[in-house]
């Protein structure tokens, strides 16, 4: 069927063949819109609806209505519950038709203008990700955040479809709703949270809830409409001081109790293992004043606080500092008289509008200006543009795991506020450490921080800050960042960058060690192509060339002692020696594996063929190569590696004498480990930056963390840091020693 543009005579809307009352649909379309938003070209909308009943004549939903009833619903959420504007409506209206129908989007831009087209655009190609099941769940994230960059509203409209498709979830299979049900609760939930849509983000949690675990939705619903009556008399009894009180005072309000919704309270339930009855803050009290003046809700929170006994650490400021989706609101956690906890917020009009409809409100305000509604030119929403347009610069390099991991934990995840020094607000997610805060300031801050200063206090690189601390970085031109960090950091951004970073030392350590190699190789005339060096640094026990070329680079190995050994495995006779000793294991054999070379220790002693042993190092004592270590056999977590004079192995000598064995360091232990420091010294100004400088002036030398105390006119400090052997240690050890003040440097043991 050719595609065509809407046909200049209109469809007759007094007649369905489904019965149903178009005419009667069409009313209430315009009459909300009309009512609920600033500009509402009604005429236009009244053609968008005509084209989409059109369109979808002979197209019924699963419930067996007709179709457009669901783009109808779909331009009520938007005009009730997200107010946007006309434009956000006809696209609404229209979001299924180049999908379902053979309408293009050439028709949709000829008929409504481009801006509308590139809406149902937008949200064409997000149900096409949907649809393809090889496309995984991060790149799901991925096209959705793709959307928001050029017009937030398509977002937004794809929140109305999928709160009424779960409104109608009941028609359809079960599987179909699990699936469903899963990809609200881990996708679409959390983005309506980022969004501040939190009406919307409750409904959708609830709904999924109720699909996902519909015997304990019933359970919780039934035991709360059993108390419904008793929970109102509750409320009544304990707003009624309050609101006079507030009277008293000449401030106009709506006071109103607000119940947690449904999954909220099962969560609360399964994390402090209580029931129901157990739970007391079921239920909020709302305040909402009538003012434009924010001073009148901590008026309201003074009033409050006087008539019932707060609970000072359950007190949250969110109008001085505002959550990064805009919300604002007092919360506060109050004992009623009869001694139940009960949370009361307090917000004015402005900010209750803006938390309900949360970043829509931004589009709203602007259309009441006569503005056209766009992305640009919100602070706060340009700062989450930013971050989204970060995801998509660097998004290449992550695994689609990682990359998914990364949108949890920024959209679902409680905030920190903290400062710098000179007071600026940084907001965080909660578990955030210096490094995270390092690379918000900027990139290259990150990459050079080597600690930081909380309240004036030096904490290492995996401290967790918390809100209200003041945090200062510590950086040295000479640090880089290593690859623990990615395990320390947090935030999206910080671990990007660390990646980054460390992804170009790595190409840059490969090619000065392809180089190396490649000398090597031509003055020993030995010609060897890359599949069969592949071949013969396996044997090495390298898991790729490229790690071989960059333990040359990092000096690892010596390209000598590499170069003889590839000769002896490329040899042909002692190939097949190779292959014999590479053959099955006898059972014998395989037993006595265990007990084999680990690639960074050995047993003493045991003439095993070559086999890898599940090993760790301890982190009492941290052994690196050249230390005399002892290995103590561990049930399922193989050997733990200690060094000899560890104060825990000498303590428990005699009852772990059945379980040490005597080890030696193996020719290949390479790599970087870490080593704890202690040193004490007379407290003086720059004593710090000297210590860090010393440390970062050996080659090769990252610093973990830094953690310094200092008692009347001393210091005391631990530093942890990387390094190859103890000959490296002792480079690091030298050169402390020298420093004016230093009165002691020893290897420290937790």
């Amino acid at each position: 069927m050719p595609k065509t543009a809407l046909s200049s005579q209109e469809p007759d809307l007094s007649k369905h063949p489904f019965g149903v009352d178009v005419d009667a649909d069409l009313k209430l379309l315009l009459s909300e819109g009309k009512r609920l938003l600033p500009r509402f070209d009604e005429d236009q909308v009244r053609r968008a609806f005509q084209f989409c009943v059109d369109a979808h004549k002979n197209d019924v939903r699963a419930t067996g209505e007709p179709y457009y009833t669901h783009p109808l619903q779909v331009a009520l959420i938007v005009i009730r519950e997200i107010p946007l504007d006309d434009i956000s409506v006809m696209a609404a209206l229209l979001h299924d038709v180049v999908e379902d129908t053979s309408y293009s989007l050439k028709d949709i831009a000829s008929e409504f203008g481009q801006e509308v087209a590139a809406i149902v655009d937008g949200a064409t190609k997000i149900d096409d990700v949907f649809k393809s099941r090889e496309i995984t769940q991060a790149e799901n994230y991925r096209k959705l955040l793709l959307s928001l960059v050029n017009d937030v509203r398509v977002i937004l409209i794809k929140f109305a479809d999928r709160l009424h498709n779960m409104r109608t979830i009941d028609a359809l299979s079960r599987a179909r709703q699990e699936r469903l049900a899963h990809e609200t609760m881990e996708l679409y939930a959390p983005f309506a949270h980022r969004f501040g849509l939190g009406n919307i983000k409750w409904e959708l949690e609830d709904l999924s809830f109720k699909v996902l675990n519909h015997e304990a939705y019933d359970d919780i619903k039934r035991q709360l409409n059993t108390t419904r009556e008793e929970r109102t008399r509750f409320i009544e009894a304990f707003a009624r001081p309050i609101a006079d009180r507030l009277t008293a005072q000449g401030l106009k309000f709506e006071i109103s109790g607000r119940p947690k919704h449904l999954y909220s309270i099962y969560k609360k339930m399964v994390t402090q293992g209580k029931t129901l009855d157990e739970l007391y803050d079921l239920f909020a009290v709302r305040i909402i004043l009538e003012t434009e003046d924010n001073n009148d809700c901590f008026l309201a929170y003074g009033i409050a606080s006087e008539i019932y006994r707060p609970v000072p650490e359950r007190f949250k400021n969110y109008i001085s500092m505002p959550k990064k989706n805009g919300y604002q609101s007092l919360h506060t956690t109050v004992i009623s008289n009869d001694g139940k906890r009960v949370e009361v917020q307090i917000r004015t009009r402005d900010m209750h509008e803006r938390a309900e409809s949360g970043v829509a409100a931004h589009f709203r305000y602007k259309a009441e200006n006569g503005s056209t509604a766009s992305w640009v030119g919100s602070a706060d929403l340009e700062e989450w543009a930013d971050w989204v347009r970060d995801v998509f610069e660097h998004a290449g390099e992550e695994a689609a795991e990682q990359l998914l991991e990364s949108f949890k934990l920024n959209l679902y995840q409680d905030e920190i506020y903290v400062f710098t020094p000179k007071g600026d607000l940084r907001i965080l997610p909660k578990g955030a450490t210096p490094i995270d805060f390092a690379f918000d300031i900027h990139s290259q801050v990150g990459a050079s921080c080597i600690g930081a200063k909380v309240n004036g206090r030096i904490v290492p690189l995996d401290h967790k800050l918390m809100t209200g601390d003041q945090v200062e970085i510590l950086t040295s031109r000479n640090q880089s960042p290593h690859r623990d960090w990615i395990r320390i950091a947090v935030t999206h951004k910080a671990r990007t960058h660390i990646r980054r970073i460390l992804n170009e030392e790595r190409r840059s350590l490969m090619l000065e060690g392809r180089e190396i190699w490649e000398k090597k190789a031509r003055k020993i005339d030995l010609t060897i192509n890359d599949d069969d060096l592949e071949r013969a640094v396996i044997k090495l026990k390298f898991d790729h060339r490229n790690d071989f070329f960059v333990a040359l680079a990092t000096g690892s190995i010596d390209v000598d002692e590499a170069a003889e050994r590839i000769l002896k495995v490329t040899t042909p006779h002692l190939q097949d020696q190779a292959t014999d000793s590479d053959s099955t294991l006898t059972f014998t054999e395989y037993t006595a594996a265990a007990r084999g070379d680990g690639g960074g220790v050995h047993i003493v002693g045991d003439e095993t063929p070559n086999a890898r042993v599940m090993f760790s190092y301890a982190r009492c004592c941290n052994p690196v190569p050249g230390d005399d270590i002892i290995g103590i056999v561990t049930i399922g977590s193989g050997i733990k590696v200690h060094r000899s004079s560890c104060h825990n192995v000498r303590e428990l000598q005699d009852k772990l004498k059945p379980r040490l064995v005597d080890l030696t360091w193996s020719a290949r232990a390479s790599g970087n480990f870490l080593a704890a420091v202690k040193i004490t010294g007379d407290d003086r100004a720059g004593m710090l930056n000297e210590i860090t400088s010393a440390v970062l002036s050996v080659a090769n030398t990252n610093i973990r963390g830094v953690n310094i105390d200092a008692f009347d006119s001393l210091f005391e400090g631990i530093l942890t840091v990387y390094v190859r052997d103890t000959a490296h240690l002792e480079q690091i050890f030298q050169k402390l020693r020298g420093i004016k003040g230093v009165r002691t440097v020893e290897r420290f043991e937790a």
